[in-house]
């Protein structure tokens, strides 16, 4: 792993944004720490969460759930996408919560049981209106009644029902209020149909912070765990929220260059007065996207500085004016916002490549290191 760029993230800020959300929701927090811990890395992502009274913890797939298992960690876990061969009792045998959202899964959720003489603990998911994974309204009343069968023979327990909002991030839209109605809905058809369960959860970052109907038993964390405003305004602490990853590095090269000089491929840039470019060994291979060409800058020498020219795989130039910069200058690409003097903020970097903030933290490579800080003793 290269050592010319670290990501490093601050687990008490991951913490204390579980404390600040559960102020807030008044109920259990389910961590999702899915795609690596949304990069940060899931297992001290988890640790920490559970650490601050986290009560369960959300992934996509079986990988991620026996990932977590192999650390230690123990906690009530979910893990919710899956093909149908899947090998559902190696997440039985975990310990691990099956989202289940087809009769086609749950059939072959309870086959795997079977032989291994436990129940298999699933949590059946309703499509509210995303229209991606969960049973649709036509399917769903299928789904429940297999489900309450298997219960019944000890195959299955049915610990959950939950379902997945569409926009939640703009507050007051009427779908939000269609999906609310269409999971109650959801949960009476259900409980009709002779299921108990023992947790109900359909809120994300942007509802658990902002709408109660939607709280239910159990709210899902994703983005706002890891201190961004899960409503796009890049204003994270307007809810207290603190930013965990910092990414950062170094100037490789420097050279100063004559007016009209081009700069990377193309080329797209060429300099119009006399100037420095630093080099930085970071490229579209280490998540900086290329469509942020001309619009990023990074913090270099105690100011913004703009990245000039195509970012390429590797590497990208910054135009430091006539700052005194050297090779060796520390940089931050990203990292918390104090003030308008601050580094830049992923926020702003999803911005300039016309993306969200998920998947600019979920696009930091490998050949980042990662440096977690404050990372104590393992917790179940």
């Amino acid at each position: 792993m290269s050592t010319l760029a670290e990501a490093v993230v601050d687990l008490t800020a991951i913490a204390s944004n579980v404390r600040t959300i559960a102020s807030v929701t008044g109920t259990d927090l389910m961590a999702v720490v899915k795609a690596d811990g949304f990069g940060h890395g899931a297992v001290q992502v988890a640790r920490a969460a559970l650490r601050a009274g986290a009560a369960w913890l959300g992934v996509t797939s079986a990988a991620e759930a026996l990932t977590l298992r192999a650390a230690g960690v123990t906690a009530p876990t979910l893990s919710w996408l899956h093909g149908p061969t899947e090998d559902f009792g190696k997440l039985i045998n975990a310990g691990v919560d099956v989202g289940v959202s087809t009769t086609t899964h749950l059939h072959a959720v309870a086959d795997a049981a079977r032989p291994l003489g436990v129940p298999a603990m699933v949590q059946l998911k309703a499509d509210t209106g995303l229209s991606r994974n969960g049973a649709t309204g036509t399917d769903w009343p299928e789904l429940v009644a297999w489900a309450r069968k298997y219960e019944r023979e000890g195959g299955i327990r049915v610990r959950g029902v939950w379902s997945h909002l569409v926009d939640a991030d703009l507050p007051g839209a009427p779908q939000l209020h269609r999906q609310v109605a269409a999971f109650e809905e959801a949960l009476r058809a259900g409980r009709s149909a002779g299921l108990d369960p023992e947790l109900t959860h359909l809120a994300n970052s942007a509802a658990a912070l902002s709408a109660p109907a939607t709280r239910f038993d159990l709210c899902r964390v994703g983005i706002a765990l890891y201190g961004v405003d899960p409503f796009g305004a890049g204003d994270p602490g307007r809810y207290g929220l603190r930013a965990a990853m910092t990414v950062r590095t170094s100037v490789v090269n420097v050279k100063r260059v004559p007016a009209g000089t081009g700069v990377s491929y193309g080329p797209d840039h060429v300099t119009g007065a006399p100037t420095t470019l630093a080099l930085l060994p970071l490229g579209y291979a280490d998540g900086l996207p290329r469509a942020a060409s001309g619009s990023a800058s990074v913090w270099l020498a105690g100011r913004r500085c703009p990245i000039v020219g195509r970012i390429a795989m590797d590497q990208c130039v910054v135009d430091a004016g006539d700052l005194p910069v050297a090779i060796g200058a520390p940089v931050v690409v990203f990292g918390p916002a104090e003030d308008d003097q601050s580094p830049p903020t992923v926020a702003e970097w999803a911005r300039w490549a016309g993306t969200n903030p998920h998947e600019i933290l979920t696009g930091i490579g490998p050949r980042v290191a990662r440096h977690h800080l404050h990372e104590r003793a393992r917790v179940s």
